[in-house]
């Protein structure tokens, strides 16, 4: 799946996320955000100006969300998405009514619709993570020209194969057909067991690289 895929998906097939901001004193403040549309590029959702989580987002510019879809944990497929965000205003609040129609419900007249603006999600930083799937299933991605930073762990020229992070690696993702061996990111839980136990220390996070 590329961005757009997980954009969509999150919209489609989830919907509602929680969304953190920070507030003036710097702590995180969460809601519940409904996502109206997606595209290649980003989110698109909406809030009254008179809330606080509009003050937040246009105090820093910047949101990070979270959806979950699945009956229970070993069902679920969560993604995650953080970046910056702008204001696009009123003019796209009737096609997002007419994809959520639900919304009328909410604010049943134009008169009460004055109240809301639109943001879009512009740029930023997003994972996938499947626990449905044997081993996990996670990847990263990255949309509206944002730069993704590597994340998770990296098996290094040090390595021995002595095979004692085998052990400890609760999705037995670690490669040693390899020299050095590989840790398959895709299936990896990122829990750090194999840094940890490495008596070469052969192991280090990817942005150390």
């Amino acid at each position: 799946m590329d961005a757009g895929a997980c954009l969509r998906y999150l919209q489609r097939e989830i919907h509602t996320a929680v969304a953190a901001t920070i507030d003036t004193d710097g702590l995180p403040v969460t809601c519940a955000v409904d996502i109206m549309d997606a595209d290649e590029g980003g989110l698109y959702f909406l809030t009254a100006r008179g809330k606080g989580f509009y003050g937040r987002l246009k105090a820093t510019g910047y949101l990070s969300l979270t959806g979950i879809k699945g009956e229970n944990t070993m069902s679920r497929t969560a993604i995650s998405v953080r970046g910056k965000v702008r204001e696009l205003g009123g003019a796209p609040l009737p096609r997002l009514f007419d994809m959520n129609p639900y919304m009328r419900e909410i604010y049943p007249t134009p008169a009460s619709q004055r109240a809301l603006t639109v943001f879009r999600l512009y740029a930023g930083e997003g994972e996938w993570f499947d626990l449905s799937k044997k081993p996990i299933e996670r990847f990263s991605f990255s949309f509206g020209q944002a730069v993704l930073n590597p994340e998770g762990y990296f098996i290094t020229e040090a390595c021995t194969g002595c095979r004692i992070c085998e052990a400890v690696c609760p999705q037995g993702c670690i490669d040693f057909s390899a020299v050095p061996a590989v840790i398959r990111q895709a299936h990896c839980l990122r829990c750090g067991n194999c840094m940890e136990v490495c008596p070469q220390s052969a192991v280090i996070r990817e942005d150390e690289k």
